[in-house]
């Protein structure tokens, strides 16, 4: 029998006057300035201030079309999410969902798949940020800072929701203001509005040097490889949503925007990119898509502005992905898919456990990337690399099954609605499918595919035991007259 999604306080009350708490729900902390933030700078990450240049060299300017493909998967993916969060909020999103449509294996799964690839984006981002300190400040270590960064961050998880909520609201913020103020001083410049190397900055970039797919067709599909990654995390309002005085209200408005900030943060950033800096600039590289560009600008210091821009990222990826993590965990303790223990909150409705538990397995992940970063670190950011292309799948199959369910249960909850039901939601298992087919022709996609689906196969496979061994004690368990 599936196990069905366990409502907190915070949701049941979800129309009530102000925060509640209660000691197994969380805390509706979380205002709506926080939410519509988080909605806004959910997509942003890291990766597309720092990882952009290789999809630039690899695609050419036809990575305008390798964004614009993996921007439709994600607006498809969050419209099939948005209609199951809208109808029913709860603290584990789609795993909760799977749980409920596709059976607990499912659910069991893909919730814990989630949780180890963000606890090992802890890691990543730590590492990340704690370079770029000790750049300015050497003489602090820089596994101190990745200790600090971590410790300062999960304090902020700890004292409660609305602490996360408005670190992430500013930490977000930031990013927003940048990118937006990017995009504005750069179309200046390819007008000819600002000052600047006239030959460098114009639209003509985009076709005249070799073409706008210099690589052919197939280097659409090798930048869709790319990019894919740095669109994690779009997701995260749905879970958010569920500590919030209207969940319902902030699943809708997150899903309705999410087409505009694709196309404004993603490829409105990347176009101007295109437009400031040749393609095959070794700059983009060397510095980093966005550096080239605001050096064609004539932005000065434009390397240390960056930096300050990609440690907010990396703070932010961090803020949440320790929020993602503890929640996804606490769902999975409510449903009894992990420690009881993890379903607990305190006084303040924070899950204390879940937030550290998760923040342990960041900071030995930490550890492993200074100790052995070729090996056992390697083998953790591989094995969960096509997570998110699994998690994509599993909100699509739920979708098929979820609307059904509704629509037999409670048809007036339906007021978020995936676009052409079924066949488009078919339509994006087909992408998906085609994507993860495609990783196997890249040698390092390849290897990501083939560890992650290993680890997949093993929860998966641990899943079903477990299952199997609670069906078997039922069975045995005498029946009372």
């Amino acid at each position: 029998m599936n196990a069905q999604p366990t409502t907190t306080k915070a949701e049941t009350s979800a129309s009530g006057p102000g925060p509640q708490t209660g000691q197994g729900g969380l805390q509706a902390g979380l205002k709506n300035r926080h939410l519509s933030m988080i909605a806004i700078a959910g997509v942003i990450g890291a990766g597309l201030f720092v990882g952009s240049g290789s999809g630039i060299a690899a695609a050419g300017p036809g990575i305008l079309l390798s964004y614009a493909l993996v921007g439709m998967l994600v607006v498809f993916v969050m419209r099939m999410l948005g209609e199951m969060a809208a109808a029913d909020p709860a603290s584990g999103s789609f795993s909760a969902y799977a749980d409920r449509a596709l059976g607990r294996w499912a659910g069991f799964s893909i919730g814990w798949l989630y949780w180890f690839f963000w606890v090992v984006v802890l890691a990543v981002e730590a590492t990340a940020g704690a370079s770029i300190l000790a750049g300015w400040i050497p003489a602090v270590p820089q596994w101190a800072w990745a200790l600090i960064v971590m410790v300062v961050l999960t304090g902020t998880n700890l004292i409660s929701v609305g602490s996360f909520g408005e670190f992430e609201f500013w930490f977000a913020g930031i990013k927003v203001v940048a990118i937006a103020a990017f995009i504005v001083l750069g179309g200046l410049a390819v007008f000819g509005l600002l000052p600047g190397d006239a030959d460098s900055a114009s639209v003509g970039n985009l076709t005249s040097h070799g073409g706008f797919l210099p690589h052919g067709p197939g280097g659409i599909l090798t930048g869709v490889l790319l990019v894919v990654f740095s669109f994690m995390g779009s997701e995260i309002v749905t879970l958010a949503a569920g500590e919030s005085p209207n969940p319902r209200r902030a699943v809708t408005k997150a899903t309705n925007s999410v087409i505009w900030r694709v196309a404004v943060f993603y490829l409105g950033s990347i176009f101007v990119v295109l437009c400031l800096v040749p393609w095959n600039s070794d700059a983009l590289i060397k510095k980093g898509s966005y550096v080239a560009a605001l050096d064609a600008v004539g932005i000065p210091h434009a390397g240390q502005i960056m930096n300050v821009i990609v440690l907010t990222a990396v703070l932010s990826c961090l803020n949440s992905g320790l929020y993602t993590a503890s929640r996804m965990a606490f769902s999975l303790g409510q449903r009894g898919d992990a420690p009881r223990a993890f379903a607990r909150t305190n006084h303040r409705g924070v899950p204390q456990a879940a937030i550290l538990m998760s923040v342990l397995f960041g900071f030995v992940a930490v550890f492993f990337n200074y100790k052995w970063p070729e090996t056992v670190f390697a083998f953790l950011v591989n094995s969960s690399g096509a997570v998110a292309l699994f998690v994509w799948l599993v909100i699509c199959f739920t979708q098929l099954r979820m609307r059904g369910i509704v629509l037999r249960e409670a048809p007036d909850k339906l007021v978020v609605r995936m676009w052409l039901f079924p066949y488009l939601t078919w339509a994006t298992i087909g992408m998906i499918s085609f994507v993860l087919v495609y990783m196997l022709t890249d040698p390092d996609a390849r290897e990501q595919l083939v560890l992650s689906l290993l680890v997949a196969a093993l929860v998966v496979g641990i899943s079903l035991v477990r299952d199997r061994i609670a069906k078997g004690r039922n069975e045995d368990a005498p029946t009372r007259p």
